[in-house]
């Protein structure tokens, strides 16, 4: 499951994280269009095989006690640290709640913490209920702003400002994922480019060092060309010695 995932040293990739989430998003989705609500989105509940890249959200046990939102005492059942405040409540939970508890897990996976901590479950209850969440880049100042958002948006307190349907939260997710699939695009091309350079001023170091050997200055050239060509860049003392040449001493 993705419990191991969860802590600081065993994280995955942000685009890992998020094509993760997004998956869950889509199958939340599909649950609530049949009036299922989870009730209890965790780690331990998102089953993930890492080698096939593929999931499956499982334990819908809760969910299944009743087709309403609330059991039938009123008792409300679920993971505290992962409950959306009306659920806390013990209000009546739609598919919202469940895309809450997507944000906390997102949020987990991204920094190793939780959002919201307690010395006791009162405690931990009324944070939830009243303060708003962290930027998460306050303990990761490398994530993007986009993911800060998508994190921001999912922990809402109001559920009516918070994604409305997990295809919605889902597409919000896979947007940003093609933001950043774009800006490494940008960014490896750029290196390339910036490395070019480098390869072609060695080749024509090389080339001067071909003028201290009067007499194999037409082969040791073409050989030192063919490198600039092919972006070899062979040390001097690799090409002189493929051409039985030492430099000669001033």
């Amino acid at each position: 499951d993705l419990g191991a995932f969860c802590s600081t040293g065993q994280l995955l990739p942000v685009p890992a994280v998020l094509s993760i989430a997004a998956r869950v998003a889509d199958a939340l989705g599909y649950a609530h269009g049949q009036n299922i609500v989870h009730r209890d989105i965790k780690p331990t509940n998102i089953m993930f095989d890492q080698p096939t890249d593929t999931l499956k959200v499982a334990d819908f046990g809760i969910a299944r006690i009743t087709d309403s939102s609330k059991t039938k005492t009123g008792l409300v059942l679920g993971t505290p640290s992962f409950m959306s405040p009306e659920q806390l409540a013990g209000k009546k939970v739609d598919g919202r709640s469940d895309l809450y508890s997507l944000g906390v897990l997102m949020f987990q996976m991204l920094t190793g913490v939780l959002p919201f901590h307690g010395a006791s479950l009162a405690e931990l209850m009324q944070k939830i209920a009243q303060q708003e969440a962290p930027d998460v880049r306050l303990i990761r100042p490398d994530l993007p702003p986009a993911v800060a958002t998508l994190i921001e948006v999912s922990l809402r307190k109001n559920p009516s400002d918070r994604y409305q349907r997990g295809g919605d939260m889902a597409r919000a997710i896979r947007a940003v994922l093609s933001e950043l699939a774009g800006g490494l695009a940008l960014q490896a091309k750029n290196e390339s480019t910036m490395q070019a350079p480098t390869e072609s001023a060695h080749a024509e170091k090389t080339i001067l060092f071909a003028t201290t050997a009067p007499g194999f200055l037409p082969e040791f050239e073409k050989t030192a060309k063919i490198t600039a060509v092919t972006g070899e860049a062979r040390p001097t003392d690799t090409l002189a010695a493929e051409l039985d040449l030492m430099p000669t001493k001033k």
